[in-house]
């Protein structure tokens, strides 16, 4: 018996919307209630172009803007190594295209040059100024899912920024002694900008709150990739994992929790109000910053967000947004 699911994704497949969700198929009334930038390394790990997938389709937020950051170049696999922030550009282009957004967000790249003590100004950085610097009754989230460099750029560009914004953070270690964590590791010099010079309000989700967010091979072959021609694009992301990446049974979407944070629910995960900390130059922690706090994350509801990104890449697929 085909269940219900498989129908929506089959149809959507088709063109087609499904029997009760065309005509008379009323949606429970929401609106958005933040802008949001989505920053990410968009050329690396594919979780963040999911991330990026389910923050353009949620209705509960705006996405204003997209920023690409550079890859740690020891770490870039088949990727150009002086181009990875502007093929992360071009690769969220394609995402927005493929989604057929109605109306797509600007899209820009920041730096291809990590951990500078004065970061490039790049197109990134001063796009992000100018969205935090104009008014909107809406607040703003500025996401992020691989290293804090286009965020620090603009911070250098324009202080004022750190009031008129929340960070949510994919990065950094378990609170308190940190560690080396890639994201944290690609521009350690733009997390202290961020963490140590700035009082931008942060929330912050640590390595191992991220890595809870674990989704199959399995699942991603036979709940992503079946529901549509987008679905389908987003799972061949998943296909060419650089060589030195041995792929389990599982692949982490760690980026995910930016949307669950800005646009789902933050009352099922569970955070500590911690005093941020310096970092030291292996990404440990060192002593607390008087006067700084963060949010740090230290479970986050997978299943909620999981549903929720597979769900409304059904209802998109069957022509329902």
């Amino acid at each position: 018996m085909i269940s219900r699911r498989d129908l929506v994704a089959f149809l959507g497949l088709c063109g087609v919307a499904a029997p009760g969700l065309a005509t008379g198929f009323r949606r429970i009334p929401q609106r958005a209630s933040a802008r949001v930038i989505v920053d990410n390394d968009f050329s690396g790990d594919p979780d963040g172009l999911v991330a990026l997938a389910h923050q353009l389709l949620t209705p509960r937020t705006r996405t204003v803007l997209v920023t690409a950051s550079a890859l740690d170049r020891k770490l870039t696999g088949s990727v150009p190594a002086e181009r990875s922030a502007a093929i992360g550009r071009d690769i969220a282009i394609e995402l927005i295209g493929r989604a057929k957004i109605d109306t797509p967000p600007p899209v820009e790249a920041g730096s291809e040059h990590l951990n500078l003590d004065d970061p490039d100004i790049s197109a990134a950085a001063r796009a992000i100024v100018r969205e935090a610097m104009r008014d909107d009754a809406l607040p703003l989230y500025f996401t992020c899912g691989g290293p804090l460099t286009n965020l620090a750029a603009a911070l250098r560009l324009e202080p004022r920024i750190a009031d008129r914004m929340t960070v949510i953070w994919i990065g950094g270690g378990r609170y308190p002694e940190g560690g080396w964590e890639y994201n944290l590791a690609a521009d350690i010099s733009a997390a202290r900008i961020v963490i140590e010079e700035s009082r931008v309000p942060l929330w912050q989700i640590p390595q191992h709150a991220y890595r809870q967010m674990q989704f199959s091979v399995a699942e991603l072959a036979d709940r992503l990739r079946p529901i549509s021609p987008f679905g389908a694009w987003l799972y061949d992301r998943f296909t060419t994992p650089p060589s030195f990446v041995d792929v389990g049974g599982a692949w982490p979407l760690g980026d995910s929790p930016t949307v669950l944070l800005s646009a789902i629910s933050a009352e099922s995960s569970l955070y500590i109000d911690r005093p941020a900390r310096l970092i030291k130059p292996d990404g440990s922690y060192g002593d607390p910053i008087t006067g700084r706090s963060v949010r740090v994350y230290e479970t986050l509801d997978a299943r909620l967000t999981f549903e929720d990104f597979l769900s409304l890449m059904r209802l998109h697929a069957a022509g329902i947004s």
